[in-house]
């Protein structure tokens, strides 16, 4: 078995210095505009609105397109957080015979398999051979728009 050798940039949340940005709390139309000054309430720390554990949460940014049939692209920020039990269909960052990847969880009767969602991939099977540890649960992806 061979895996695309990744290098991960991983960020801790920077939860001592919060810097809280400005929220409108009603929906943004897609439609006709709508004067969102008026309905500006509040403020929001994303750290804490992205992350349900912050002692558990890290950000790592995305290198290759394996998985953008699930809308994770290259250079996207995922936000994952390791508090999280590993499920059937989960998108996890795992840690596989020493290398980084990002892939859905599937198990299938006895057998684990780490999916890939664009078809260019092969799923990786896992084995009594492979190391692999789940490092942590997809939770959001943050993108920049192009």
């Amino acid at each position: 078995m061979s895996v695309k050798k990744t290098t991960a940039t991983v960020f801790k949340p920077e939860l001592d210095n919060a810097q809280p940005l400005p929220f409108v709390s009603h929906g943004v139309s897609a439609g006709f505009p709508s004067p969102a000054l008026d309905f500006m309430e509040s403020r929001i720390d994303l750290n804490k609105a992205l992350s349900e554990h912050p002692l558990a949460t890290f950000y790592i940014r995305v290198q290759g397109d394996s998985m953008s049939g699930a809308g994770i692209e290259d250079q996207d920020l995922l936000v994952v957080d390791r508090s999280l039990e590993p499920q059937n269909h989960k998108i996890a960052v795992c840690f596989i015979d020493g290398e980084f990847t990002v892939k859905r969880i599937k198990r299938k009767k006895e057998e684990l398999w780490l999916m890939p969602e664009n078809p260019k991939y092969p799923p990786i099977q896992v084995t009594d051979e492979t190391q692999l540890m789940i490092w942590g649960i997809v939770t959001y992806v943050i993108k920049a728009v192009k």
